[in-house]
């Protein structure tokens, strides 16, 4: 049987832990990340709607600053929302090209994505996976992975819903604290999957 699940949670939670420990148990997995960057160098309107929307956020020959666009983005949920709502239409079109041909070869596909609850992709999925983990491992992980700031880190993770929001829609809620402790919540997991 086919499964579309949905892996979401605050940034720094986890979740790519989550989906490559998936993805070696036969898993296939869409990074929303990287389809967003996808769709913002396909879709030519993508880019001047977020010069409408953000202003001053490109490089000095034109290009996206990606930097710029996540701290304005991020500086406020009011902002967050409206980033959203510019592009998801855009990145949930793509993600249901990518699963359709995914399933033609497996039985399993993930979407593991930040905003999956608030683009309304979550409502299509089977499963949704919601990974956790405490404040400070959260901001520390993220300062290491993005060479942010502790204020800019912050900035990004005030700019989320809180736990409530992501875990009263979860199926399955995984506590990936550190080092990365796969538990008995993904054991559950694995068994509803495969």
């Amino acid at each position: 049987m086919k499964k579309l699940v949905g892996l979401t949670g605050k940034t720094g939670a986890g979740k790519s832990t989550v989906s490559e420990y998936l993805s070696k148990k036969g898993a296939y997995v869409i990074d929303g990340d990287i389809v967003a960057r996808e769709v913002l160098d396909t879709d030519k309107y993508l880019i001047p709607a977020l010069g409408s929307a953000f202003g001053d956020i490109f490089n000095s020959d034109g290009s996206l600053n990606r930097k710029k666009i996540a701290a304005a983005a991020f500086s406020s949920p009011e902002n967050t929302a409206k980033l959203n709502s510019i592009m998801h239409p855009a990145i949930n079109k793509a993600i249901h090209f990518k699963a359709d041909k995914a399933f033609g070869s497996h039985d399993v596909v993930i979407v593991d994505a930040a905003a999956i609850i608030e683009s309304g992709f979550a409502d299509e999925c089977d499963v949704l996976i919601v990974v956790t983990a405490p404040l400070q491992v959260r901001k520390e992980r993220i300062i290491k992975r993005d060479n942010l700031s502790e204020k800019d880190a912050m900035i990004r993770i005030n700019g989320q819903k809180d736990d409530a929001f992501y875990n009263s829609k979860a199926d399955f809620i995984i506590n990936n604290c550190e080092p990365y402790i796969l538990s008995e919540e993904l054991a559950a997991v694995e068994k509803e999957l495969f």
